[in-house]
Formats: structure tokens, sequence, C-alpha cells
């Protein structure tokens, strides 16, 4: 999909999901053709020009002002992570770049490894904008067992195992939660970094493969992932529930750490005590199978 499709689809499904009374307009006439406000209710909302605001919704973001892109996600209620994804639209659309690229990097810092190494009483892992795990702990490993069980895969991408493999469903039990989630990081990622055909081919994959990703990529939705909690279905363990902190790496631009994380004396750290318990079961198995 193009830049200006991608404008078109958010605009619109942002447009569509508020009405005149929400936006404290009149609504007139019983029979509305469109859900959610016209677009010139948008552009009357963002005191621009009919013709100018259908432009924008067109896809012809490129030149408009932080002023008018200001307006229209204040017109239609944008979230942070939605004006965030708006200004990367725009500025993609802009920079129409010549060629695709596929923001190859070099490997991580070892102290960067280090770091992640010293997390021993949580799981951590490192991911790029695509949700492909690029390190993880010895927790962070034992946690996401079923993403590791296959030794032909090389790089082990979160959304690729959620929609494409049988133990996907079973792996995450609050399946529409984590689903809009997986979707909302992608299409994010997607507003970003527009050139990065790795993304690009897994996008492909994934709409081609499963109707449910196909359905939710149409929303158009993204969103922040800073913290929260998340359900795991542990194939040895059963449910675990924990706390989550995804941050950032500054020395290491579109790389995010995310740990995880219980509160003493809780069930949830019960359950990290005996992951910790199940990763050195293996441990002592796999060396052993080593001779």
């Amino acid at each position: 999909m193009s830049t200006e499709s991608d404008i078109r689809g958010f605009l619109a499904s942002r447009r569509a999901k508020i009405t005149p009374q929400q936006a404290g307009l009149p609504a007139y006439g019983g029979n509305r053709r469109v859900p959610g406000l016209r677009r010139e209710e948008v552009a009357l909302l963002a005191g621009v020009s009919v013709d100018y605001y259908v432009r924008l919704e067109r896809g012809h973001l490129a030149g408009a002002s932080e002023e008018v892109l200001d307006a229209v996600a204040n017109a239609l209620r944008l979230d942070d992570a939605e004006r965030a994804h708006l200004y990367d639209l725009a500025r993609a659309v802009a920079r129409r770049p010549a060629r695709r690229t596929n923001r190859a990097r070099g490997p991580l810092p070892d102290s960067v490894l280090r770091v992640l190494d010293s997390m021993t009483d949580s799981p951590a892992f490192i991911r790029n904008g695509r949700l492909d795990i690029l390190a993880v702990n010895r927790l962070g490993r034992a946690l996401y067992a079923p993403l590791f069980a296959d030794h032909g895969v090389q790089t082990v991408n979160i959304a690729r195992f959620q929609f494409l493999n049988p133990a996907g469903r079973d792996f995450f039990p609050d399946w529409e939660a984590s689903l809009n989630t997986t979707v909302s990081l992608l299409r994010t990622e997607a507003g970003r970094a527009p050139g990065d055909t790795d993304l690009t081919g897994l996008i492909g994959e994934l709409v081609t493969r499963s109707e449910e990703f196909r359905t939710a990529w149409a929303k158009h939705n993204v969103r922040l992932h800073h913290t929260g909690r998340k359900a795991f279905r542990h194939p040895a363990l059963g449910e675990i529930t924990l706390d989550f902190d995804a941050m950032e790496l500054p020395s290491q631009p579109g790389l995010t750490l995310t740990a995880y994380s219980a509160e003493p004396a809780t069930e949830a750290h019960d359950a990290l005590q005996l992951l910790a318990a199940w990763a050195s079961t293996e441990d002592a198995s796999a060396a052993a199978d080593r001779g």
C-alpha cells in the first residue's frame, strides 16, 4: 500500500469514530450517509476549507504545516499515538524516498547485551519495530519458549508466530486484545518506516495469509506500548499474567527493551519463580543432551 492510501484510510477511519454530538456540532437531517463526521464538518472544526481538507484526506499531506496538522488532529480528537502517526505519515509522504530500504543494522553492543543478561529475575528481550526478537535473556527465552521451539527459524518474529503458527492462539489467552496490540504496533511502525522492505514484506505476508490480521489491519489503529499487563499460557506452567514495561533504547534508535515483572508475594511472582525453576531444568536437560 502507498503512503497516500494509508493517509486516506487513517483519516477516514478516525473521522468515522466521532459523532457530531461528540464534536459539539448540530446533527441536521435524519439520514446521514457516512458514519461519524462528514469531511465538511472536519474542515469546519479544523478551520480549513472543505476543498483543502478533502485534499488532505486524499493523501496530500506534503506541505501541510504543523498548525494544520494540529488542527486536524484536534478536530478528530486524536490521542498521542494517533497524533504521532499523522505526523509520521506527513513526513513519509513529503520525503518520497527514491528507493526502499531494509534498515539493516549491525549487532547489538556488548554493553546492551550485558544489561539484558544481568536482569536475572525478569524475563526480558530486545525487539525492533517489526517485532523481531533480536536478543533475549534466560527467563525471557523460557517465557517465550513456544516462539523459540522452531529451531529452523533464524529470526523469531512475534507477529508471524501469533498469526501464522497454530500455537499462537494458545500462547496468547487474551487473544483479541493481544491481536489488536500487535497489529497496532506494526501499523505505527509502518508510518515511521515506510521504506522498510522487511516490514512491508512481513505485512504483505500476514495480510495474505491471515484473515484476522487483514481485518485488524484495515482498521488503521495505532498505539503507544510502554506499560501494562500481559497474559501468557505457558505450555509447561499454565497461565501467567505479568506486568511489563517497554523502554526505547536511546543509543539504538528503533529498538525497544521489554521487561516483565511481578509484585512480591503475589500469584504472578510465584509463577515467575516456577518459570525460573523450569528454565533451570530445561538448561540441565539441554546440557545433558550435549553430552
